[in-house]
């Protein structure tokens, strides 16, 4: 990391990972060429999950190469006046693999929900049941994560 006075340690990779909205998944696609695409996350130790449908441009590039990049933005506004970023983010690498095992993937999915929309968990299993056989989940193991700041000042 060029700034070393922004870099963060691991509390905070975790912290911006688990609030934000959002990561930008970037990956070879199965064309050779770059791909990107933005997917609701959860990490579980140094895993990451995100649900997807079980075919597409995504699922294809994952299993033609499944060495991945993450983007997490936790936080990002311009500062007035001082021509910066207030901002938090992380940026992280690993290797994806599709869950097979039933129990995994609905464990997988019920922290996604928990996370993303925690006030709709009394109708988990019912939605689950109707949308498991048309639903693939991922996961990304992390092998490599660094964590950036800047205040703003």
């Amino acid at each position: 990391m060029r700034r070393k006075e922004r870099e963060q340690g691991t509390e905070f990779i975790h912290q911006v990972m688990d609030s934000c909205a959002y990561m930008v998944l970037s990956m070879t696609g199965a064309d050779g060429l770059p791909y990107c695409v933005p997917v609701t996350p959860v990490r579980s130790g140094e895993d990451i999950y995100f649900h997807c449908a079980p075919e597409g441009e995504k699922v294809d590039a994952l299993r033609a190469n499944p060495r991945v990049a993450m983007a997490f933005v936790g936080e990002a506004e311009t500062v007035p006046r001082k021509f910066t970023a207030r901002y938090s983010s992380v940026l992280a690498r690993g290797t994806a693999a599709e869950v097979a095992e039933l129990d995994e993937k609905v464990e997988a999915l019920r922290l996604l929900c928990l996370r993303h929309c925690p006030g709709d968990m009394d109708r988990f299993d019912e939605v689950a049941k109707a949308w498991l056989p048309r639903t693939a989940v991922w996961k990304i193991h992390i092998d490599a994560a660094t964590g950036k700041a800047n205040p703003g000042d």
